[in-house]
């Protein structure tokens, strides 16, 4: 792994591996603590939009592993404003082992990760959100013991974290089905993706406009906000095209009675979601919460661990990330 930019971007081998020294990390945290595998190493953290969970995960993670975060503001840096973000992907790699950077083009992800010397994490753009689609998959694996097979509806907008569960569930064999209103469906260069991977790992892929159709025999339910950072000014129109689609106990009752219940956060309860639902025996949203600080962990170190720093990439040409997508 150079970078980690999108779940497209890694086989699944390599995603199941992840997963796999997820759990190591998680259970050695657990039981005594993590070894200092990134002793000495600082990760970068460049940030447009607030963050609760991502900010604090990586900061925490890098702690446990024995390494250090450094929180850089969005005033601080101006990316792609005070200065081009080709200098400033030059100058932090110098400086840091690693970089995180959350955006809002993923274009000015993209470009960071083509002018840095370091790894570049992608910590949500306006296109995906990998590092939360691998804590799902840890939290689905930790319940139900796999992907491959199972039936996960997705019940909500098509945007950034649709498209990595999306991808991850096709990666990894999960049958995956999305529910939203005209005008918020997945984009088709996405979806299109998905079924690339899907025809290799046996996946099936379904978008639909009706939420209770989508999680008729469901066994993972997932939903997000209707309303994602940047898109305020449309928040009365969202909740008027997604009536309807609150995940309540009358629609998780359509799924399968040991189905699990997950939403990435921050939640707008009420909205997307119930209190009885969120609250409730099926749901693992705090679980999953939890699992960013796991899944990340091994991120960093499949990243860090004993990893030469590299030149950076000088074609100017050059317009997506420096890493090669895989099956």
């Amino acid at each position: 792994m150079q970078h980690f930019i999108a779940i497209a971007d890694h086989s699944p081998a390599e995603l199941q591996a992840l997963l796999d020294l997820a759990v190591t990390l998680k259970t050695e945290h657990k039981r005594k603590g993590n070894a200092p595998l990134l002793a000495g190493k600082t990760l970068g953290m460049v940030f447009q939009k607030p963050s609760l969970r991502t900010r604090i995960s990586f900061d925490m993670a890098m702690r446990h592993l024995g390494g250090d975060a450094l929180y850089i503001a969005p005033d601080e840096i101006g990316l792609g404003k005070r200065e081009s973000i080709a200098d400033v992907a030059r100058v932090l790699s110098s400086y840091v082992e690693a970089i995180l950077a959350r955006t809002y083009a993923h274009e000015h992800l993209l470009e960071l990760a083509r002018w840095s010397s370091v790894p570049v994490i992608n910590g949500l753009t306006n296109y995906n959100h990998p590092c939360q689609a691998l804590a799902d998959a840890l939290t689905i694996q930790e319940h139900k013991g796999k992907l491959k097979g199972l039936r996960v509806s997705y019940v909500g907008d098509g945007f950034n974290v649709a498209n990595s569960l999306l991808h991850i569930c096709a990666k990894l064999g999960a049958h995956f089905t999305l529910a939203a209103p005209v005008h918020y469906e997945l984009k088709p260069a996405a979806v299109t993706l998905a079924q690339e991977f899907a025809r290799d790992s046996g996946s099936r892929i379904k978008l639909l406009d009706d939420p209770r159709a989508a999680v008729l025999d469901a066994d993972v339910i997932y939903t997000d906000t209707w309303t994602s950072m940047g898109q305020e000014a449309e928040a009365v129109e969202r909740r008027r095209a997604f009536a309807g689609y609150t995940l309540n106990a009358a629609m998780v009752a359509l799924a399968r009675p040991d189905a699990i219940v997950m939403h990435c956060m921050p939640a707008h309860r009420g909205e997307e979601i119930t209190d009885d639902v969120m609250d409730g025996p099926q749901s693992v949203i705090f679980q999953q919460a939890e699992n960013r600080l796991h899944a990340q962990k091994a991120i960093l170190v499949q990243l860090l661990a004993a990893r030469p720093r590299r030149a950076a990439t000088r074609d100017k040409g050059k317009r997506t990330a420096p890493t090669r997508r895989k099956r």
